[in-house]
């Protein structure tokens, strides 16, 4: 197979991942809309605290698949089965031990049917997807990868659609079962679709528990991003209320929305990290600085326009999200802080340092973690847009520092 470019495969993940972000905001304001900054608080807070968890239904074999197939396309079915495998294993116990702590971690009156449905959706379904996507980002079909984040999003308005229509109670309840019901339809889709495109394997877990420092540091790496990321939701809902923890997630939402171009580069740039690694963090770091001005520019442009615009926010999503507004303009240089620490960290994980990568973002997880303990009391989500600016831009600094000291460290022992 012709190998494609890194900027048409930039451009299939741009225009699969614009179009999940249309779709997603239009499903956003559905929910939103229908649950209030209450309900889709209590939602949210549930979701954020799962997420923390779901790494480790994967253990980082979808990573592994992708750098071992990256390198050597033959090893696919070997490293496909052995994901599917794992995730089957390790889903299922995470689902019963998260389920059977969140009342520790959520507001009391959280139903515990309401985390049930999202564990399996979100610890399950929503990784085989990632799985799928991330299958054909190891052989470069980049096209495919975005068409699996729009079929989610795609699927997950429909359950928007019901939830805004249906002569239902409209609880964050009744829209975590639709939330399930169009995760657990991508997902079979997705796989039947790598199936038919890419190919199977067998269902032998061992490859990835071969690789289980790696994987356990994938997945230490993704769980710590959940945390810094998301965690202060979870905690204004369990420190402050509901509605804090609605209005905050939806001005994070809008942040998300418009990273999704320097995320498109990422997905498309992602393969290559492990093939310029191989060589070394002097080459994947070489290869990440060719990048990193196209993602300077947007992140400045973006973060102008966020502060422009965020007075539009509650005429979408309703007078209970008027907060948003200025939530929104604090947290806009997120866009531009994300941008430079992805690249640094990418730099990390293709050169073999994915450890070093985790012990990071750990470090910064934790400091996340007891800024929100120290701020959300007194401050509510304005302590959360402080500890999120602070968290991003520490570990912005840090992986840069390393990737820097890194280099001078290989060059002295060149030279």
């Amino acid at each position: 197979m012709k190998q494609r470019s890194l900027l048409q495969n930039a451009f299939w993940m741009l225009g699969g991942l614009g179009a999940r972000s249309l779709v997603q905001f239009v499903y956003f304001i559905l929910i939103a809309r229908a649950l209030g900054s209450h309900g889709y608080g209590a939602f949210i807070a549930a979701s954020a605290l799962i997420n923390v968890a779901a790494p480790f239904s994967t253990w980082g074999s979808g990573n592994i698949l992708v750098k071992y197939v990256a390198r050597n396309r033959d090893q696919f079915s070997t490293y496909w089965g052995s994901a599917i495998a794992t995730t089957l294993l390790s889903a299922g116990v995470l689902i019963v031990l998260v389920t059977a702590a969140s009342h520790l971690a959520l507001p009391p009156t959280t139903p515990i049917l309401l985390v049930l449905l999202v564990a399996v959706s979100d610890l399950l379904f929503a990784r085989f997807l990632d799985l799928a996507g991330q299958a054909f980002q190891a052989v470069e079909r980049l096209e495919r990868t975005a068409a699996m984040q729009l079929l989610l999003s795609l699927s997950r308005l429909g359950g928007a659609a019901l939830l805004f229509t249906i002569p239902f109670p409209k609880t964050a309840l009744t829209w975590a079962g639709l939330y399930l019901a169009s995760t657990a339809i991508s997902a079979l889709i997705a796989l039947a679709w790598v199936w038919r495109d890419v190919g199977w394997g067998p269902l032998d877990p061992r490859p990835t528990l071969r690789e289980y420092r790696e994987g356990g540091a994938f997945a230490v790496s993704l769980s710590a991003q959940t945390i810094y990321n998301d965690i202060d939701k979870t905690m204004l809902a369990r420190l402050v209320s509901s509605d804090a923890a609605g209005i905050y997630a939806a001005a994070y939402r809008i942040i998300d929305v418009a990273f999704t171009p320097v995320r498109s580069l990422l997905y498309a740039a992602y393969a290559k990290f492990f093939q310029t690694g191989e060589g070394g963090i002097r080459d994947s770091a070489a290869f990440a600085i060719k990048l990193i001005p196209w993602g300077v520019v947007y992140g400045l442009v973006a973060a102008t326009v966020l502060y422009a615009v965020a007075p539009l926010l509650p005429l979408l999503f309703g007078s209970n999200f008027t907060e948003t507004v200025d939530v929104v303009r604090w947290l806009s240089p997120l866009v531009l802080l994300k941008t430079l620490y992805y690249f640094a960290a990418d730099t990390l994980t293709g050169a073999g340092r994915q450890s070093v990568r985790a012990a990071v973002q750990v470090g910064v997880a934790v400091l996340n973690i007891l800024l929100n303990l120290w701020l959300l009391p007194s401050y509510g989500y304005v302590g959360a847009i402080w500890s999120s600016l602070a968290s991003d831009f520490i570990l912005m600094l840090t992986l840069w520092a390393i990737v820097v000291k890194s280099n001078r460290k290989l060059k002295h022992v060149t030279v």
